[in-house]
């Protein structure tokens, strides 16, 4: 009979909730999917307890979903490592801890937990070995992706049954309900806006007011937020709060946990997300969506965000891979997005399409299974099994 695998997950919050949202939408597949013992060491229980309200800050150690989650303080405690060690994003592990791991006669298998990224390079680094300097211990760099040559993405087993149900419900009464409004008239473009910082945003909303169509955006609390203020004169937005010009009417949200986030995703008829975690689910959810990439210096998130409409837009015509280009660079630049908008939706339909079919192309890369596959070969070739 083999034994249960336990895996350790470290994760340094950086920014807010990307590299934790990441951390914990892992941590509770392995653990809810595959039997996984899951420990969770996280710098900011803070962070978690947004993406997780019955989790508490104050803890040093707890047991969430099905998940051991434990704070990861400066004075390191003394604890047995796990088979499997997943270092999220690069951040470095505790000292004691490497050291422990060295000491281990079935050495743990390591793996450094990369950015996700289209470029072709990622390709070429996916599952390399980078053996420790000075101690007995190999680390390898896995990269999520978009190909069958890299790691997959985060997928639930049954997300897309409950996509499905949720979209194939005509009035969807509840979700509504649960944000406190009332079901939108059919003609009304639903958007959600999860960014940041963008001075594309002012064009962008003039476009949406003076438009001929209903526009009703759910904004969730978020970096944007101050702009979305600034543009009704509002020096203190917040959840709840409720806006209108022209034909647009904008509704903050408060901050929406993971599994309420699937549901705005899945109700609304374009997704605005940021980041990686959104944007993963925001393919998932198989409707258009624009990408705000993390923005870095030298602008080389820009070289990261058009890898990525290279692979989207293969399967486009020229004239709406042109209107795709057009408004993700517009957003992503800050600039006047407008018209880049109107041709954007003047292709919803071929847009709808391609995110549904891209979705279902990825969906057989599963990055929880390939990481755990992965370590049971490590494994195996090291002359142990678990």
């Amino acid at each position: 009979m083999n034994k249960i695998i336990r895996c350790d997950i470290f994760c340094n919050v950086i920014d807010n909730y990307g590299d934790i949202g990441v951390c914990w939408r892992l941590a509770r597949q392995l653990a809810n999917e595959y039997g996984v013992a899951v420990r969770l060491w996280v710098d900011d229980l803070g962070s978690l307890a947004k993406l997780c309200p019955e989790a508490d800050a104050e803890l040093e150690s707890q047991l969430c979903r099905g998940v051991e989650v434990r704070h990861w303080a400066a004075l390191f405690p003394e604890v047995e490592p796990a088979h499997l060690v997943i270092e999220a994003f690069a951040c470095e592990l505790p000292e004691r801890y490497v050291a422990a791991m060295a000491a281990q006669k079935h050495k743990p298998v390591w793996i450094n937990l990369e950015y996700l990224s289209a470029e072709n390079w990622v390709e070429g680094c996916h599952k390399l070995p980078s053996p420790h300097p000075s101690l007995p211990l190999v680390k390898y760099f896995f990269f999520p992706g978009f190909t069958p040559q890299t790691g997959g993405l985060l997928l639930e087993r049954d997300l897309f049954v409950r996509r499905d149900a949720f979209q194939n419900d005509a009035s969807q009464q509840a979700f509504w309900q649960s944000i406190g409004m009332p079901t939108p008239a059919p003609e009304t473009l639903k958007v959600s806006l999860f960014g940041y910082e963008n001075t594309a945003l002012q064009s962008l909303f003039d476009v949406w007011a003076s438009g001929n169509q209903p526009v009703l955006c759910l904004v969730p609390e978020g970096r944007i937020l101050p702009q979305v203020g600034k543009y009704f004169g509002d020096a203190a937005p917040c959840a709840g709060k409720d806006y209108s010009s022209g034909n647009l009417r904008v509704h903050v949200l408060p901050f929406v946990e993971q599994e309420r986030y699937d549901e705005l995703l899945w109700a609304c008829d374009i997704n605005f997300v940021r980041g990686e975690d959104s944007c993963v689910r925001a393919q998932w959810a198989g409707q258009p969506f624009v990408w705000h990439i993390y923005p870095q210096h030298d602008n080389v998130h820009m070289q990261k965000l058009r890898a990525f409409m290279e692979l989207y837009c293969a399967g486009l015509p020229p004239d709406a891979a042109h209107a795709l280009h057009g408004l993700w660079e517009a957003w992503n630049g800050g600039l006047g997005s407008g018209q880049a908008w109107n041709d954007f939706w003047a292709h919803r339909s071929i847009l709808r399409q391609q995110a549904r079919v891209w979705a279902q192309e990825l969906s057989g890369n599963s990055l929880a299974l390939n990481l755990l596959d992965f370590f049971r070969r490590i494994d195996k070739i090291r002359g142990f099994k678990i």
